[in-house]
């Protein structure tokens, strides 16, 4: 276990410093940061010496390892638009779209996993077939369509739900307001959760039955209903455990890819979350901004594949995390 922790501890590492180096090389491309500092109003000598004193004229390489300096202490940079550390911004977003994407968690896996064992075990039943249907329906569909579908539905034609915004919050600690602690939370985060599950619930429904229906042809399952036991606990006990390890790794990854993803939802919606700041910075050339959260997704995403890895390994004791960090 200890030697796969110091072996992913430095994959980790490579990873962060590959994406640092590519979010950092890209701000050449992305406008001249004077411009966005100063405007267009001030001397051209007067420019050139505020890039000696910001070290714009220094080489790439130098500038380089600056910025990896300040980042290892928490300094990714200084937001143009909003005069303070990028990092900040980005922690005060953050908890809305970990929100975002823990409520579209809750219904992916709420759904997902009854829906793709009742289509796995009776597969020829009308139920099964219209899930089916349903699922591809909702893999062609993009999110943006169905959240802007959903807009019209249930809050311009019913009047059911708030359209936009995150309602009514509610201060925990920190940086961290949630929408679970009450009941206008509860409605404006409802529908943002929806559409942003129905990019994946569909591929789980699908995964989930593809794996319930192979497991199901196993040696041990044909044992276990000649010995007489419960179909209940065949299914639910001995053979979605089985079917839920290779769900565990691409769940892991896809919880990972929404928080990506939040950006179409949280724009349609209105959702203050990182996504809807990362295209706001990219409309205002907040080259700062956006390298710091290129930086944090990619850390986002560096720790859910950690985790999904030891959960995997404690799951399936045939998995010896040991020689996996060999």
């Amino acid at each position: 276990m200890l030697a796969y922790l110091v072996k992913r501890l430095f994959q980790a590492i490579a990873v962060m410093l590959a994406i640092s180096f590519i979010g950092f090389a890209i701000q050449d491309n992305l406008g001249d940061p004077l411009r966005e500092l100063v405007g267009q109003s001030v001397s051209e000598e007067t420019r050139q010496q505020l890039r000696d004193e910001l070290g714009l004229n220094d080489s790439f390489l130098t500038q380089y390892v600056r910025f990896l300096g300040n980042a290892v202490q928490g300094d990714l940079g200084t937001s143009y638009f909003f005069k303070e550390p990028a990092l900040d911004v980005i922690m005060k977003k953050l908890p809305a779209t970990l929100e975002l994407v823990l409520g579209a968690t809750l219904i992916i896996v709420g759904l997902s996993v009854p829906l793709g064992v009742y289509t796995a075990i009776k597969p020829n039943s009308i139920p099964s077939k219209i899930i089916m249907g349903a699922s591809i329906v909702g893999i062609s569909i993009p999110v943006f369509l169905t959240a802007i579908l959903m807009i019209y539905v249930f809050s311009v034609e019913l009047h059911w739900l708030p359209s936009y915004g995150r309602g009514d919050v509610v201060h925990v600690f920190g940086y961290w307001d949630t929408n679970f602690a009450n009941v206008d939370g509860w409605a404006h985060i409802l529908l943002p959760s929806i559409a942003l599950a129905s990019i994946m619930l569909p591929l789980f429904v699908r995964l989930i039955r593809a794996e319930m229906m192979e497991v199901l042809q196993s040696e041990y399952v044909k044992y276990a209903k000649a010995k007489g036991i419960h179909p209940g606990r065949i299914y639910f006990v001995h053979a979605l455990k089985n079917t839920l390890l290779p769900v565990i790794t691409v769940g892991g990854v896809q919880i990972g890819t929404m928080v990506a993803y939040t950006i179409l939802t949280e724009t349609v919606f209105q959702w203050p979350g990182m996504g809807f700041m990362f295209l706001e910075a990219v409309n205002r050339v907040d080259t700062p901004l956006i390298v710091a959260y290129l930086i944090v997704v990619g850390f986002i995403f560096v720790v859910t594949n950690t985790i999904v890895d030891l959960i995997y390994g404690l799951v399936n004791p045939t998995v010896n995390l040991a020689r996996m960090g060999a």
